[in-house]
């Protein structure tokens, strides 16, 4: 299986320099040209990310400072800025590496290859349980959901209501169906409390993001999670 690359740059001459070399080398290269852009991969689960440090809207040091709770591969910053002050803050905010523009190559190829070869040989530990969808992501394992860089504060039920749904993206499912998944076969209670349950998973997930519905009802059926179009 090919290793994932995020290059995130606004210049669109690096980024198709970087993509081009990394793709002979068997790479599989996802692109943003700003910070925003990046919590649109998130989902596609990078091996690596190449980030630019000066950027319109969130620079670098924001936008790892925003995904390092979330994203546990190797950041390599990408800068034209050489201080040793900017390369202590590069790694004080989460990056692994640093490289100064203009780069070479050949250092940038040898260094992705050392920072991946790493993370194989680290990976016999439990690996973090990470659902994203676009803005959102979920940490199963901490039990904490986030949109963008806002922690959504949703109690435990709550989340394990919305990681079942997140893992079935489009499926329906009814008020029974998500009573005994997540409460389980013998709970005393009725499915009802589902109602209630997805109301104010509903309230708070528009709190944070308002522009999107992320759980849809089917009248006369359940609910779904509803796919980011």
């Amino acid at each position: 299986m090919k290793q994932t690359i995020l290059i995130v740059d606004d210049e669109p001459e690096i980024i198709d320099f970087l993509q081009d070399a990394l793709m002979d080398d068997d790479y599989r290269v996802l692109t943003a040209y700003s910070g925003e852009e990046v919590f649109n991969h998130l989902g596609e689960q990078p091996d690596l990310i190449i980030l630019d440090v000066m950027m319109p809207g969130m620079n670098g040091w924001e936008v790892c400072q925003a995904i390092r709770e979330r994203v546990s591969c190797p950041i390599l910053f990408l800068s034209a800025r050489q201080s040793e002050e900017d390369r202590v803050k590069g790694l004080m905010v989460g990056g692994d590496d640093y490289m100064v523009k203009p780069f070479s190559v050949k250092e940038m190829k040898a260094r992705i290859a050392a920072h991946l070869r790493r993370e194989q040989r680290s990976g016999s530990g439990t690996p973090r349980q990470l659902l994203h969808d676009q803005d959102l992501t979920l940490d199963a394992g901490a039990y904490e959901l986030y949109i963008r860089n806002r922690q959504v504060p949703l109690t435990n039920r709550e989340l394990e209501i919305v990681q079942f749904l997140l893992i079935h993206p489009g499926q329906v499912f009814t008020r029974e169906q998500i009573y005994e998944k997540v409460w389980g076969f013998n709970a005393e209670g009725d499915a009802t409390t589902v109602t209630e349950h997805i109301k104010k998973i509903r309230a708070k997930l528009a709190e944070a993001d308002p522009g999107r519905t992320y759980i849809a009802t089917v009248w006369g059926v359940g609910y779904k999670w509803e796919k980011n179009r």
